[in-house]
C-alpha cells in the first residue's frame, strides 16, 4: 500500500481529538468552511483510511464531488472522503436495461454514456444543476439525498430507480444487497434506508440501477388560470388513465402560478393524442393551454433553476413535501402569499418539490409557511438560509419526525461510534453527538 502512505500523514495529524462524552449538540450554528476533500483512488484505500479513523473514533464526512454539502443542517468540520476517483462503469447491460456504477461517477458522465445507447436514468435534475460536468454532482450524492421532481409522476423516484448497492460502513466493512438484475429480493431492502439518508448512515460505494429507453416523441403543455381550476385539472389528469411523463406546480414572479404537463412516447401520434385530450379537458375547466417544444428527456432549463447551486447566490431554498391534494390550500394560504419574489417548482402528482428565493425574506415567514405545511400533513426541510443570520435566528433543516427514536436506533446500529456526518441526521433536529 505505498500509495496509501502518501496521504495517511497529513491528514492523521490533523484530526481533532474527540473525548467520548455523549451529548447534545449546540444550537445551530451557521456554517463552517470544510476541508479540501480527501480523495482516496480506490476502494481499497478508501477502506485503509476509513478503517484508520474508526480505530481512533474520528468524525468524518462522506462525499462525492462536494457540490452541495452546505446544503441541510450544518455538519461539524471534520474530514471529507470523497469518491470523485472512484467513478468507474462496471457493468452496463443494455438488453437488460440497467447499469452498475461507482458512486463517485458524475450524473451528467451517467447520461452521457446512457445516451449513446439511446437510454436513460429517469431522473429530475438535482436543484441548481446547469449544463456544467459538474454541477449536478455525483450518483452517489443524488441517492444520499433522495430527492425527486416532477419525472416522479411517471417514474417514481430515485430509490425505485435502485436494484443493487455497495456501502463502506463507518468502521471501513464492505457490504452489499441486491444485485444486478431487476428482480432480485433477497436481504434486506437497504437501498430505500440508505436513499435519503444524507451520509449519516454509512458511505455509499456502488450502485446497479435500472434505466430506460429514451422515447423519441415528447412535448410540453402549460397551463394557465384560476387556481381552483386549475386543482380540479390536475385532479381529473392524475386520475385518468393518461401517462404523462412529468406533472408540476410551477410559480414565479413574472409567469405566475400554472402547471406543466410532459408528454412522452415512441411516435409523434401518440404524444399528439394525448395533447389533444389534455387540451379538450383544459377547455372543459376554461383554461389556457399552451404547447411547447421539449428536446428531452430530461425536463428542459426553463423548468427548473439553472446555475442557482451557488452557495453564495441564494438566500433561501425550501424542500417541501405533502399530500398532492393540498397543494392548492399551500398556494392560496396567507403564509404563501407572504413570501413576495418566490419560485416554486412542486410535483403536481406527488406533492415533492423545492421553493427557493434570492431574496431576503424573514425567519418568521418561513418559519410560518413551515407550520402551514405541517398543519396540510407535510413536512418542510430548510436546505439553504440566509448565511449571515445570526446563531439564534437560524431555522433547523428539518424537524423532529415522528419515528425519531427509531431513526436514532438505526444510527446508532450503522454507526455506533457516531462519526458519520455528526451535526447532520434527517428527521432528528438537534441529533445527539460527541462533545
Amino acid at each position: 500500500m505505498a500509495q496509501a502512505r502518501s496521504w495517511q500523514r497529513p491528514w492523521h495529524d490533523h484530526l481533532p481529538h474527540h473525548p467520548s462524552t455523549i451529548s447534545r449538540s449546540a444550537a445551530h450554528h451557521e456554517p463552517t468552511a470544510l476541508p479540501t476533500p480527501l480523495t482516496p483512488d480506490s476502494l481499497a484505500d478508501l477502506q485503509t483510511m476509513v478503517r484508520e479513523l474508526h480505530a481512533t473514533s474520528s468524525p468524518w464526512i462522506p462525499s462525492g464531488l462536494g457540490t452541495r454539502m452546505h446544503w441541510g443542517a450544518a455538519l461539524q468540520p471534520s474530514p471529507l472522503i470523497s469518491l470523485r476517483q472512484c467513478n468507474t462503469v462496471l457493468d452496463h447491460a443494455i438488453d437488460d436495461l440497467t447499469i452498475s456504477v461507482q458512486a463517485g461517477l458524475s450524473l451528467t458522465d451517467l447520461q452521457a454514456v446512457l445516451a449513446e445507447q439511446n437510454q436513460w436514468l429517469p431522473i429530475d435534475w438535482p436543484w441548481g444543476s446547469s449544463h456544467q460536468p459538474t454541477t449536478a454532482g455525483t450518483v452517489g450524492g443524488l441517492v444520499a439525498r433522495g430527492l425527486t421532481g416532477g419525472l416522479r409522476h411517471r417514474h417514481l423516484g430515485v430509490r425505485d430507480q435502485i436494484i443493487g448497492i455497495g456501502l463502506i460502513r463507518s468502521d471501513g466493512v464492505e457490504a452489499h444487497a441486491g444485485g444486478r438484475v431487476v428482480k432480485n429480493v433477497a436481504g434486506y431492502d437497504l437501498m430505500r434506508l440508505l436513499c435519503g439518508s444524507w451520509g449519516s448512515l454509512a458511505l455509499i460505494s456502488e450502485l446497479t440501477l435500472r434505466v430506460q429507453p429514451i422515447r423519441p416523441a415528447r412535448a410540453l403543455l402549460n397551463l394557465k388560470g384560476d387556481l381552483d381550476a386549475l386543482e380540479a385539472w390536475r385532479a381529473e389528469v392524475v386520475a385518468s388513465t393518461l401517462t404523462l411523463e412529468l406533472l408540476n406546480w410551477q410559480q414565479d414572479p413574472i409567469q405566475g402560478l400554472g402547471i406543466q404537463a410532459g408528454i412522452a412516447s415512441v411516435s409523434d401520434a401518440a404524444v399528439t393524442d394525448q395533447l389533444n385530450r389534455l387540451e379538450s379537458l383544459a377547455e372543459s375547466h376554461r383554461l389556457k393551454a399552451e404547447r411547447h417544444p421539449w428536446d428531452g428527456p430530461l425536463p428542459p432549463p426553463a423548468a427548473r433553476p439553472t446555475d442557482a447551486g451557488d452557495q453564495g447566490s441564494q438566500q433561501w431554498l425550501l424542500r417541501i413535501s405533502l399530500p398532492p391534494s393540498q397543494a392548492q390550500a399551500l398556494f392560496s394560504s396567507r403564509e404563501t402569499q407572504a413570501l413576495r419574489d418566490w419560485h416554486w417548482l412542486l410535483a403536481a402528482g406527488a406533492g415533492c418539490g423545492d421553493a427557493w428565493s434570492d431574496q431576503a425574506s424573514t425567519r418568521a415567514q418561513v418559519q410560518a409557511l413551515r407550520r402551514r405545511v405541517e398543519a396540510l400533513g407535510g413536512r418542510l426541510s430548510v436546505l439553504i438560509q440566509p448565511a449571515s443570520q445570526p446563531p439564534e435566528e437560524t431555522l433547523p433543516a428539518w424537524t423532529d419526525a415522528p419515528s425519531r427514536p427509531l431513526i436514532e436506533a438505526v444510527k446508532r446500529q450503522f454507526d455506533p461510534r457516531l462519526q458519520l456526518s455528526r451535526g447532520r441526521l434527517p428527521g432528528v433536529a438537534k441529533p445527539v453527538t460527541i462533545a
